[in-house]
């Protein structure tokens, strides 16, 4: 089975253009952009260094910079940083790399409504994804349940607001904590599937699912941080 597109993490999911814009404001004279970009894809711990460094955030926060001169993998995944204040270690790390991908790839309302891009079966509602997983073979299970555990975070982190302004003003039934547990326990499922292990997702996901509320959080904060 190939790769599934949500299922990136690391240096390697950048884009040319995002390593020469963090060297490009690299607050030292005279750093050759591309030479330094091409070296650092070597270096993941320099790579690390780099993106939760502060010049890097005070231009991505540049109105004039942010979204020209980036991919919106990167500016997630520098702005999710900033909204997550725990201290990081590798878990964590990669699991950043993996949100921010999965926010880059939501930003197109199409991926954000399919399992995989370019199918032609779109999902509007979690209850329908779940009668999908029941129905799902063995791969295709994972990817759904996969898909209910990001579809289901995106909602409660970055619609949250919209999530609770329903329930509130439009008397619908389902809160915030609706869509925590499906996500949390969505997300528990895929860590135990086989194929978790062979993307390398297993721990990414055991992350995500036990510690839901702080990344959760950090999306909600990071989402406010971006309107405003």
């Amino acid at each position: 089975m190939q790769s599934p597109d949500f299922a990136q993490f690391g240096a390697a999911a950048l884009e040319q253009k995002d390593l020469l814009f963090l060297f490009e404001h690299f607050p030292v004279p005279g750093t050759d952009a591309v030479e330094a970009a091409r070296r650092v894809i070597e270096q993941p711990s320099t790579l690390e260094s780099l993106l939760e460094s502060r010049y890097v955030q005070d231009a991505m926060l540049d109105p004039a910079e942010a979204w020209v001169n980036v991919s919106p993998r990167l500016y997630f995944n520098v702005m999710l940083r900033r909204s997550l204040t725990a201290k990081r270690d590798s878990g964590e790390r990669r699991t950043i790399h993996y949100l921010s991908n999965l926010l880059a790839l939501f930003a197109s309302d199409e991926r954000l409504h399919h399992v995989q891009s370019g199918e032609a079966q779109g999902y509007d509602y979690l209850v329908d994804l779940v009668q999908a997983a029941r129905e799902a073979d063995h791969q295709r299970r994972f990817l759904v349940l996969s898909q209910i555990g990001n579809y289901a975070l995106f909602l409660a982190g970055w619609c949250a607001p919209w999530i609770e302004h329903r329930r509130r003003y439009f008397n619908r039934p389902l809160g915030l904590d609706y869509y925590c547990n499906m996500s949390r326990s969505h997300y528990a499922s895929a860590a135990k599937h086989d194929l978790a292990d062979a993307f390398g997702l297993k721990p990414v996901f055991a992350q995500l699912a036990i510690r839901f509320d702080y990344y959760r959080d950090g999306i909600e904060r990071m989402a406010g941080a971006a309107v405003h």
